[in-house]
């Protein structure tokens, strides 16, 4: 079987992989990186995002083999150096923006992206950007207003009107 190596959360990683090994597969059976969720198959729901060299990817539309020698950054990678949470995965949990948490790796991951091309989203982008991402729990609401308020933005009334 063929190797793939990739630098994954700033460590190295190689591993066998078959030719139709998808991303999210190798990071969560070979890496053991569980926190990367797959949730349909077919690219639809976003809880598999990750970033490949800096750009936001669904992890499950994109074989491992394809990533050789990638940057990977994987909702693990996103916590402080000394562990704590992010900005934005602290902003999550300030503004109560996961209930059950299944979709909540691919929406810091997807937040995450959207934040570095565009600091200070409005409400529209961010609803717009996540538009790749579902939630069966939230109802968006709240996912919105920790966007904006990891980007720094006051988020009183915010996200609270019906879509």
């Amino acid at each position: 079987m063929p190797k793939v190596s990739m630098v994954v959360n700033g460590e190295a990683a190689t591993g066998e992989v078959e030719g139709r090994t998808l991303l999210v597969d190798f990071l969560r059976g070979s890496l053991r990186l569980t926190g990367t969720h797959v949730g349909c198959d077919t690219s639809q729901c976003g809880a598999c995002v990750v970033h490949v060299n800096g750009e936001a990817v669904k992890a499950c539309s994109i074989f491992a083999a394809e990533c050789e020698g990638a940057e990977v950054k994987t909702i693990e990678g996103m916590a402080n150096a000394d562990g704590s949470l992010s900005t934005i995965q602290q902003a999550f949990q300030d503004h109560h923006g996961l209930q059950c948490g299944f979709c909540t790796p691919g929406m810091v991951m997807s937040a995450a992206a959207l934040l570095k091309d565009n600091p200070k989203p409005t409400e529209a982008e961010v609803r717009h950007y996540l538009e790749g991402n579902l939630c069966r729990c939230t109802g968006y609401h709240n996912i919105v207003k920790a966007v904006l308020a990891a980007s720094g933005q006051e988020v009183g009334g915010a996200a609270v009107a019906a879509e």
